[in-house]
């Protein structure tokens, strides 16, 4: 019978349990630990991953109200997280370890044991704490996120972390789907800012007519539903960091406020006089060309000014050539870990397509394309086909003249017709913002049905 890769721990204060427990499930698993002292998991814990703990919840002769061994398990809790705590008890003392279930532990044993049971309570917590530490990877993401090695990429986020170390407001600029709020993230981990919150609003999916009350809060009664005081994101996001997204697509009546709180670090509360004092860094993005906005009359220059101390430029996936691959097999482990699969791997020909590929929706196309390919992909080799992209084959000498302006206009008819001329998924798709397409739309004379 072939064990299970884990590591189990076992803590008792008689040694008949510990080897009647050892025994049985060295059978199974492939390494276990036995303790007599609680005192000793600690040490035990610091230099080895243990999975699963059997926590017996007594060990002071004539004290049998499990007060230690609750003790105990908050300590593995502290120390551990992902491992799964199963207690032990005596027949009869059932009400100590509903007690300690209540206090986060996974199951409780009653000894004697029935070995099948206590079998099937550690593999249940094997499973368990490969759960949580699949989650753990996930949640840590961000802070392994890829940043690649081409020079535009590797300069924008050395500038990145130089303003890091300061409070000075920052624009990202990039097209759509480029790492803008793994940027803005990154600045927040690497600033004395990083224990506070990071708070991230979507500025281009904000209704007009809540922009005040979520960004700035509002008082009991302000209007028909504030049945209590509540906070907006900017004072969540107190001795943090609030990233301020699509800030580009803020209707030009809403800027003048929003360049209030900007410009004097404070927020009044809808339905409230007194202003608030506010200490948070703010980091905005958009993937509007500001300038020409403010050009336009579209975008509030002091605003534009206000927001743009330092202005940070993300480079779309074309030109980043050399970290084409590398992302792609970034996203494929990630993409792993979502679906629980493994040893799944792109096939030559695809990773030259990848290579070749435009990429116009840039980090967030190729996310999805591999997405779809992990679920499609047969015999763990992803094909060409899996990922649906156009096979590029090299350029004719032979073709015929052809204009900028004719690909361009042809790219976007392609897109529109895709997406059933839905502008807002066209325009993420290109890279472009809705306003960006719709002057395109009317440059090229394109009818939409």
């Amino acid at each position: 019978m072939k064990k299970t890769q884990a590591n189990i721990l076992i803590i008792d204060d008689q040694d008949d349990i510990l080897f009647a427990a050892r025994i049985l499930l060295k059978k199974h698993f492939e390494t276990i630990y036995t303790l007599n002292d609680p005192k000793n998991v600690i040490q035990l814990l610091a230099n080895n991953t243990i999975d699963v703990v059997l926590l017996d919840m007594n060990y002071r002769i004539g004290f049998e109200d499990g007060k230690e061994g609750l003790f105990f398990l908050k300590e593995i809790q502290k120390l551990s997280p992902k491992t799964i705590v199963i207690l032990m008890t005596a027949f009869g003392k059932v009400e100590t370890a509903v007690e300690g279930l209540k206090s986060g532990a996974f199951d409780y044993v009653l000894k004697p044991w029935d070995n099948d049971k206590l079998l099937e309570s550690v593999k249940k917590g094997v499973d368990e704490s490969r759960k949580r530490q699949k989650r753990d990877i996930q949640k840590n993401e961000v802070s392994s996120y890829f940043i690649g090695t081409s020079p535009v990429i590797k300069k924008a986020y050395s500038l990145a972390e130089k303003v890091a170390k300061t409070d000075a407001n920052v624009l990202v600029l990039g097209e759509n789907g480029t790492g803008k709020y793994v940027l803005a993230h990154h600045i927040h981990l690497t600033s004395s800012r990083k224990d506070n919150p990071f708070i991230h609003v979507d500025l281009g999916s904000l209704n007009e007519n809540i922009f005040e009350s979520e960004l700035f809060g509002y008082a009991k009664g302000a209007f028909t539903d504030a049945k209590n005081d509540t906070a907006g994101r900017f004072e969540s996001a107190q001795k943090g960091t609030i990233f301020l997204d699509e800030i580009g697509n803020v209707p030009i009546h809403l800027q003048a406020k929003l360049l209030q709180v900007i410009q004097t670090k404070t927020v009044t509360r809808l339905g409230e006089s007194k202003s608030r004092p506010l200490d948070v860094r703010i980091i905005t993005a958009t993937n509007l060309d500001l300038k020409q906005e403010v050009t336009e009359k579209n975008f509030r220059e002091d605003l534009f000014y206000r927001i743009n101390t330092m202005e940070i430029l993300l480079p779309p996936l074309r030109e980043r050539v050399v970290d084409k691959i590398p992302l792609a097999q970034f996203l494929l482990e990630k993409m792993m870990i979502k679906y629980e699969k493994s040893n799944i791997t792109f096939e030559e020909n695809a990773l030259e397509q990848i290579k070749k590929h435009a990429w116009n929706g840039n980090i967030r196309e190729m996310e999805n394309r591999i997405e779809r390919a992990i679920i499609l992909c047969e015999n763990n080799n992803i094909k060409v086909s899996d990922l649906d992209l156009e096979v590029i084959t090299p350029y004719d000498n032979n073709q015929d003249d052809f204009h900028l302006s004719d690909i361009e206009k042809n790219t976007i008819e392609k897109a529109l017709f895709k997406n059933e001329y839905n502008i807002s998924k066209s325009a993420e798709e290109l890279g472009l913002s809705r306003a960006s397409l719709y002057r395109r739309i009317e440059k090229y004379n394109i009818i939409i049905p």
